[in-house]
């Protein structure tokens, strides 16, 4: 989607205002397709005092399997990015803006870059996920297993007979 800026590049305190959505539900990451629902998206530029800030209000559904339980789940995320704009950058070292020679920007690109980076590192069901029991595979968070729990790495095993 081209976010046409050029008015509020023109004119100080101007806002200008986009809603829309982006379908991503093909997107491979890992081997999954996480996005179940298009991505809303609502783009707001603000020119104050000649610095115009794009903030790009997103909500999708992401769906995963926890790295801890292996049981799916789906979470609404709500984020929000904010951008710098720059009719022209001075050099191209500066990662800080978005340069914007003919006052539009690509708003596609910068929301999946946006929501890519912002992906967790590790996908848990919950915060406190207690995982699958070593022994059995017993889902810890359905309930406890029958395991005795006092299993012992079989390369430690001698340290537990000195321990006896």
């Amino acid at each position: 989607m081209l976010f046409e800026l050029k008015s509020v590049f023109l004119n100080e305190g101007h806002t200008q205002q986009l809603s829309y959505e982006l379908d991503i539900a093909d997107m491979d990451i890992d081997g999954v397709f996480p996005f179940t629902s298009p991505v809303a998206v609502t783009a707001t530029a603000h020119n104050r005092t000649g610095l115009v800030t794009l903030t790009l209000d997103c909500r999708y559904d992401y769906t995963r399997s926890c790295d801890r339980c292996s049981e799916t789940f789906t979470r609404r995320e709500e984020k929000s990015f904010t951008h710098y704009l720059a009719q022209t950058l001075v050099d191209d070292t500066n990662d800080d803006y978005i340069e914007t020679p003919d006052f539009t920007v690509e708003l596609d690109e910068v929301v999946i870059t946006d929501i890519l980076l912002d992906l967790p590192q590790k996908n848990l069901c919950r915060e406190d996920c207690r995982g699958l029991c070593p022994d059995c595979g017993q889902n810890l968070n359905a309930g406890s297993c029958a395991c005795s729990g006092k299993s012992v790495d079989p390369r430690l095993e001698i340290l537990k007979q000195l321990m006896d």
